[in-house]
């Protein structure tokens, strides 16, 4: 009966094919990975276990030293100079420097009448005092609705300029850089500067100008960013906890230890001559603040902190102008370190351990090797290991380093401490796009000014981020062969790790709402 039933040929030419194409590229593999594939990958794991020591011993540092400044250090209020002005009778307001205040902005149609009218809130007397409202609007009609409120504040007796340019050189440095050009600001001794989405209390400068008018070696007073949308959605939880971190600890430790960090471009109070005297504003990265403040502290002038004075701001609540944001920050620090580092070797101002701190710790652990060991280490390298059984992550760098980092991380938040395994998955998603601007940080004009507060759409096409689709897969892939044939249970942070990558790939990380 078997030789009774038909029989199918198969060409020679098809019949196998799948096998040969398999085997081909198994034999391949095989050929190249002793030689090759090992090697670079042993060489990737050693350089990643460097830069997560560096990293941890950089956070411990700062732990250890702000756990100091907070059990023993004295209040800037006693290490410094301070007599808070005093309103009286007889003088007037003499006795009261002049004080700019400016206000850079950019289609702000949501938030200029509360930043203007806590710019003009603020408890100073009034013939001492003048606002700048540095409009940049390409939208006409934002531009009159911004002119409307600043002549409405005007007839109230609030000294404010509403001032705009032909071209929008330089974007925000060129701004404000224009808005120092004016006449009438060779009378005033300090600038206050506010984004169009901070609103200083009416106290901000009683509580600041004093510790500049006493003590003539600081140059600035940077107040504390604190979120009113900080409970929007969790991507705004996640930017909080990073954020609450940068300002509790590592502006806090610069400042006590070296009087040095970087301006974070708003909230803050300079001093005009020293502004002048360390060149001005300059448009060549995408962090003027960071570069006007490294250059002044080149020339000696000292910087403090005032973590109890907070300012209200907001933060990115969707995906798309976050990441934008993030690209900034991380592509013009890396770009300003290449620029600036042979200046801060020669500098002979400066004392060696300040030019230590200021090169190894502000600029290449914390502006590089920070993103790059995030991404390259957890989001590459650990994952190829699993395919690659011969390359070994010893437990120490690959559970207990990065453990630890996390809990000295979590101190500037604890209310979010419960969504701190998130934020490890978010932040990592976050460093892909983060050692992207680093790579890429030699375009210093890669800046444009959009928008950052835009209403989400809900178009898919402008929801999908490829990148992040792209990582996820390859994550999810690299889980499945860990279940199916590794022995360290990787797959359990690569699926979570995976979930997070597809989640941010489909915009939908600012949907999000967080337990509180």
């Amino acid at each position: 009966m078997l030789e009774d039933q038909p029989k199918v040929f198969i060409p020679e030419t098809i019949q196998g094919v799948s096998y040969d194409i398999a085997g081909q590229i198994g034999l391949i593999w095989e050929v190249v990975k002793a030689p090759l594939i090992v090697p670079l990958l042993k060489l990737g794991v050693y350089i990643c276990l460097a830069m997560s020591l560096m990293l941890f011993m950089e956070r411990l540092y700062m732990g250890i030293v702000i756990i100091l400044v907070k059990l023993f250090w004295k209040k800037p209020e006693k290490r410094y100079k301070y007599e808070a002005f005093q309103d009286d009778v007889e003088m007037g307001s003499s006795n009261f420097p002049v004080v700019l205040v400016q206000i850079p902005m950019f289609n702000e149609r949501e938030v200029y009448k509360v930043s203007i009218g806590a710019a003009c809130g603020l408890s100073w007397p009034s013939d001492r005092l003048v606002i700048q409202v540095l409009d940049d609007s390409t939208d006409p009609v934002v531009k009159q609705m911004v002119e409307l409120e600043c002549q409405r504040w005007a007839s109230k007796g609030i000294n404010i300029i509403y001032q705009i340019r032909e071209t929008r050189g330089g974007y925000k440095a060129g701004a404000l850089k224009e808005g120092l050009k004016r006449s009438y600001v060779k009378h005033c001794e300090y600038v206050a500067i506010f984004d169009a989405d901070f609103r200083p209390e009416p106290d901000y400068l009683r509580r600041a100008i004093p510790f500049l008018a006493l003590n003539p070696e600081i140059a600035l007073i940077q107040a504390r960013w604190r979120f009113v949308n900080a409970n929007e959605c969790l991507l705004t939880r996640m930017q909080e906890m990073s954020l609450d971190y940068h300002f509790t600890v590592e502006q806090e430790v610069g400042s006590a230890t070296h009087a040095f960090f970087g301006f974070n471009g708003t909230a803050g109070v300079w001093r005009i001559a020293a502004i002048n005297e360390a060149g001005g504003w300059k448009d060549r990265t995408t962090v003027e603040d960071m570069d006007l403040a490294v250059r002044s502290s080149l020339r000696g002038w000292k910087f403090l902190y005032l973590g109890d004075l907070q300012v209200k701001s907001e933060l990115p609540s969707t995906f798309k102008a976050f990441r934008f944001q993030q690209h900034r920050w991380s592509c013009g620090p890396a770009n300003l370190f290449r620029k600036m580092v042979m200046e801060i070797v020669r500098n002979k101002k400066v004392k060696f351990w300040k030019k230590v701190y200021v090169i190894y710790s502000f600029f290449f652990v914390r502006k590089i090797i920070a993103h790059m060991v995030t991404f390259i280490f957890y989001c590459v390298v650990l994952p190829l290991t699993i395919l690659v059984p011969e390359v070994h992550v010893p437990i120490w760098g690959a559970v207990y380093i990065p453990s630890i980092i996390t809990i000295l991380n979590s101190v500037g938040t604890p209310r979010s401490i419960h969504l701190l395994f998130y934020w490890i998955l978010f932040e990592n998603v976050m460093s892909l796009h983060r050692t992207k601007a680093t790579f890429i940080a030699g375009d210093a004009k890669n800046k444009t000014n959009t928008k950052l507060f835009k209403r989400p759409r809900f178009k898919i096409a402008d929801r999908l981020n490829t990148l992040e689709l792209g990582f996820g897969v390859f994550l999810f892939i690299c889980g499945c062969y860990d279940f199916m044939h590794g022995k360290n249970n990787y797959f359990v942070y690569l699926f979570l790790q995976t979930i997070t990558f597809l989640i941010a790939g489909f915009g939908y990380v600012g949907t999000i709402i967080p337990s509180s």
